[in-house]
């Protein structure tokens, strides 16, 4: 009987506790299963929503690459430079310094953009080179020829004597946007080419690298991996399109950091253009020294934003001073297209040549103004430059011809202008930006060309006659 009591009671006990357990899941808890139940829908949701943007952040690359790598070339620069050494015993003897030549190497990349063996590279990597090697991602190599070149873009391009090779087509950099997936193509240690990828990451960068008055950069910035020797390779969109010659890092050790640079193709297909055509860019200007609206200023002009480009100075006789601009006012627009910063503004004005016309919109004292300017050539004129004759660094310096009013004042016929300065002998003498530079070896230059004709190609340098910035006259006599 015990037994049966106990028994009778567990079972009493389970049905009442199934029971309770109903009751309370049937009138109390259906609130919280319900609202789980929503919980678990949502985060369903969320993750197959999470899938599906991770797929869109990282799209299919393997096009743009397997059309690319073949494109991409080593390029290899011999050259043989000067160099003296010093024997203090030789010297006390015979009173002569020693001297010589060593050949030095170099390399980078290249892309090939036409089927008949065009290549574009940096100028950086072909500069003042005696030989130039290609070597193609199947392993064939070619001697190459220097169509021409551009110290101001630093872009460069070569020919090989091939046919029926791969090439990149040229995209679109204007329409490239931020946050954009790029690839980056290079041939660095003639590895045969090799492909990072990365995002754009800025644009119309400018990172004073190019040392020259007349010098464009508005570099398209990427997070692509980049080292020494990827200079002169490829920056492509998805599609496999050309956008940009990859030129620099930004980095404390030399190696890559994060921050790389290419020169977008609306600066390199001008270029290109050129030098195919006339063996030298055909730069318009707009004869103005400028610089970027920063707080000060737009706090006087009463600028409702910071924006814009600054005339701090315009020559006399350049097409801004024909067409009525002045000293103080703001460029905001070329063609109707707003200019934020100075880089805009010379990317836009390079893509035309001299003798060109644009319409410039201003604000000439807080008043908005327009003006058609004639755009003239680097020497001052409006006709094509010939090969040669247009402003280069040479001796270190860059130089620009001087303006009518200048030759009044210093009562000469003809002049250069130090407009920039580098390593070199000027440099080494003192002479800095502002110089006036009226003979070089006894001959009177008034161009770049001039100066390299007078010193038959920068190897002979005996003397330097001019004005110093503050207006001395100076001539110095040169050993060499």
């Amino acid at each position: 009987m015990k037994g049966r009591s106990l028994v009778s009671t567990l079972l009493i006990a389970l049905l009442g506790a199934m029971a309770g357990l109903f009751i309370y899941t049937r009138f109390f808890d259906r609130k919280v299963v319900v609202n789980q139940s929503a919980y678990e829908k949502q985060a369903v949701a969320e993750s197959t929503k999470f899938v599906s943007l991770e797929g869109q952040g990282n799209p299919d690359l393997t096009f743009a690459a397997e059309n690319t790598v073949h494109a991409v070339v080593h390029v290899k620069v011999k050259a043989k430079v000067d160099y003296d050494y010093n024997n203090p015993i030789y010297e006390f003897f015979y009173g002569q310094r020693g001297s010589g030549q060593r050949e030095v190497q170099g390399y980078g990349s290249g892309v090939i953009i036409s089927p008949d063996g065009f290549i574009v590279t940096n100028n950086h990597v072909i500069d003042e080179a005696d030989e130039v090697e290609v070597t193609l991602n199947d392993k064939r190599t070619f001697t190459a020829s220097i169509v021409g070149r551009d110290p101001g873009t630093d872009i460069a391009l070569l020919k090989i004597k091939a046919d029926n090779l791969p090439f990149i087509k040229f995209g679109n950099s204007d329409n490239v946007k931020l946050g954009e997936w790029v690839l980056a193509v290079g041939n660095p240690f003639n590895l045969t080419s090799t492909v990072t990828a990365g995002i754009i990451s800025a644009k119309g960068r400018n990172i004073g690298m190019l040392n020259s008055n007349y010098s464009v950069e508005s570099y398209l910035q990427t997070d692509a991996a980049l080292n020494p020797g990827n200079s002169g390779g490829a920056l492509v969109n998805t599609q496999g399109e050309l956008i940009g010659i990859t030129s620099a890092i930004l980095s404390p050790s030399g190696a890559y950091a994060g921050n790389s640079f290419a020169v977008p193709t609306s600066i390199v297909a001008k270029v290109v253009s050129d030098l195919k055509q006339y063996g030298e860019v055909q730069r318009g200007v707009l004869g103005v020294e400028i610089s970027d609206v920063n707080s000060e200023i737009a706090d006087k002009e009463n600028l409702s934003e910071v924006k814009g480009v600054y005339i701090q100075s315009v020559n006399s006789d350049g097409g801004a001073a024909v067409a009525g601009l002045a000293k103080g006012d703001i460029i905001m627009s070329i063609n109707g297209e707003d200019v934020a910063a100075s880089s805009e503004l010379k990317e836009k004005i390079n893509r035309f040549k001299p003798g060109d016309k644009v319409k410039v919109g201003y604000l000439h004292k807080g008043k908005q103004q327009t003006a058609d300017v004639v755009l003239r050539n680097v020497d001052g004129g409006t006709g094509i430059v010939a090969p040669g004759s247009a402003s280069a660094m040479i001796f270190g310096v860059n130089v620009s011809p001087v303006s009518k009013d200048v030759c009044e004042q210093y009562n000469i016929n003809s002049g250069v202008m130090i407009t920039s300065v580098s390593d070199g002998p000027f440099k080494s003498l003192g002479l800095g930006r502002g110089t006036i530079l009226i003979s070089i070896n006894g001959q009177k230059v008034n161009s770049a060309a001039d100066m390299k004709k007078a010193s038959g190609g920068e190897k002979n340098l005996t003397s330097i006659e001019g004005f110093t910035s503050d207006g001395t006259y100076f001539k110095y006599l040169l050993k060499r």
